[in-house]
């Protein structure tokens, strides 16, 4: 009988939805706390008493379906200063307006040089949605849907990651005056409403101390075409990981490439490595399986990636995602070991008081509601961290990728014995640089069931050795460039482990007795994705 009310009860709401038009008055017109509204002492000079979002108030049957997710945030006015952009940070300057879909941002540049990102805490998603839905019910959930998300949940980040060890930026929030006039034709956009004032590094006048002797900072589609043209740049994947790790304790589901800065150093000569600076703290502590319709549609069959914080992580995959492009690409160097050493050194250095400190930078209004729950989820969340790292080095070691460089590169296969494979890909001595070995790491068959190397643009090398009884699949891709493969391993059994896809012309291939020939005349058998489009 309770399923047939539930039924029946959806059936009413989706009737009701189906009816309905995009509402064009969603969004609360100005931020600031008005005459009775509250209550509120004096918010004293250049602050004042905000709401961060009215618009998600709702009654409780709307609750029951869609969820309480972080509603009494949005709703709970704050204390916050005033934003003057000819006084913060000695005077700024707009110096472009951002193009996200969701938010209203800004490009501001200090007296001093120092370039910020400007955000809007608020989103409107209804650009993500097609044309077709725009004008309908849709963008009304889908608005709705951002109060899921905390506005205040990126001010917890910086004491963490400093005490991780991670570089982070330390945003700052402002309310903008209905008045303020001094963005010009863009004074619409920010009139009224709260923004996240956050650095942004990318060049040397934004360089903090934390940083030490850095060369520079790179976006990640700069640093990623520097890594796949040249065989001199290179990614910290333990600095990486152990942000990734941070990722999953905030909850932090949407880790994309665009998601990262990079900080570059100088090693040696001719060396660059980079390490990661994660941005763009939107997502953190998301709060979505309270309402029984986000319950059903952030399920591991639906939309599993929308996963809520609590004080257990129970779904490290869905965590992984929307990062799974960039995990791939710059994890795949780590072994078991490496990941649960970061592990441990993360959770020591991750303290009860560090938790406690880096809670207590939400607004009070907002501590009293939200932090003494966020602090024993937090440390809930880190004392598993070392289970994280086990369960994100299983989920990554399973079908690793190796590519090399547009340069000449060469790659060793050692069937070791009948459980283990070493990869060794080696930068040759070329143009007065030394050979480096640039990766190194032995494979285990019981955790990994494919190794896919690829040799992209240069005139590689790839030699394939070692007789066991059994082993891992290796898929073999030469690239453009005249590629010398030479495949001397055997597997017994009649499946071959060593497949090999290269043009049929302009190459020397020794198949041997383990090679599956997958030569083709197609070109597009070079493909690899490099930018993650």
């Amino acid at each position: 009988m309770q399923h047939l009310y539930l039924k029946t009860a959806l059936l009413l709401l989706l009737t009701l939805l189906l009816s309905s038009c995009a509402d064009n008055d969603f969004y609360q017109q100005d931020a600031l706390v008005q005459p009775g509204e509250h209550d509120l002492p004096p918010a004293g000079t250049d602050s004042v008493w905000v709401v961060a979002g009215r618009h998600y108030e709702r009654g409780w049957l709307h609750r029951l379906f869609w969820g309480r997710h972080h509603r009494d945030s949005w709703t709970t006015p704050v204390k916050l200063p005033v934003f003057d952009l000819s006084r913060v940070n000695g005077g700024m300057e707009v110096i472009k307006k951002g193009g996200g879909y969701q938010t209203s941002s800004f490009h501001l540049q200090d007296s001093l040089g120092r370039i910020y990102a400007f955000r809007s805490i608020d989103k409107d998603p209804v650009l993500v949605l097609a044309k077709f839905w725009r004008p309908t019910f849709v963008t009304n959930i889908l608005r709705d849907q951002t109060s899921s998300a905390t506005p205040y949940g990126a001010l917890i980040i910086p004491d963490l990651a400093k005490a991780a060890g991670i570089y982070h930026t330390s945003p700052t929030l402002y309310y903008v005056p209905t008045n303020d006039t001094l963005f010009g034709e863009h004074a619409g956009a920010v009139q009224g409403k709260v923004f996240m004032l956050e650095e942004k590094f990318e060049g040397i006048a934004d360089t903090l101390g934390m940083f030490g002797d850095v060369a520079g900072f790179e976006g990640s589609d700069d640093a990623l075409r520097n890594r796949y043209e040249t065989n001199t740049h290179h990614f910290d994947q333990k600095a990486f990981a152990r942000a990734r790790l941070l990722d999953v304790l905030v909850g932090d589901w949407d880790r994309h490439k665009g998601q990262w800065d990079w900080a570059a150093y100088q090693e040696g000569p001719k060396d660059i490595r980079y390490k990661p600076i994660p941005k763009d703290r939107d997502q953190v502590f998301l709060k979505m399986n309270d309402g029984i319709i986000p319950f059903i549609a952030t399920s591991k069959l639906m939309a599993r990636k929308f996963n809520s914080f609590g004080p257990k992580i129970k779904d490290v995959k869905a965590l992984m995602i929307n990062a799974q492009f960039i995990d791939e690409r710059l994890l795949h160097e780590l072994t078991r070991t490496d990941w649960v050493a970061i592990a441990e050194d993360l959770k020591r250095r991750l303290t009860d008081q560090t938790i406690e400190k880096a809670v207590r930078n939400l607004p009070p209004p907002i501590f009293a509601l939200r932090g003494e729950s966020s602090i024993q989820s937090l440390k809930n969340r880190r004392n598993q961290l070392l289970e994280v790292a086990e369960e994100m080095y299983g989920i990554l070691a399973r079908h690793v990728t190796i590519a090399g460089t547009d340069q000449r590169d060469k790659f060793i296969v050692k069937r070791l014995d009948d459980d283990r494979t070493e990869v060794i890909l080696i930068r040759p001595t070329q143009n007065g640089i030394p050979e480096k070995v640039l990766y190194q790491r032995i494979f285990f068959r019981k955790e990994t069931e494919k190794i896919t190397l690829h040799g992209l643009s240069g005139d590689d090398e790839f030699l394939l050795e070692g007789d066991v009884a059994e082993g891992i699949l290796v898929d073999v891709y030469g690239g453009l460039g005249e590629d010398e493969i030479t495949d001397r391993s055997s597997v017994k059994g009649w499946r071959k482990m060593t497949h090999i896809y290269d043009t049929e012309r302009g190459n020397e291939i020794e198949f041997g007795t383990e090679a599956k020939d997958r030569t083709t005349r197609d070109v597009r058998v070079h493909a690899y994705d490099r930018e993650g489009n």
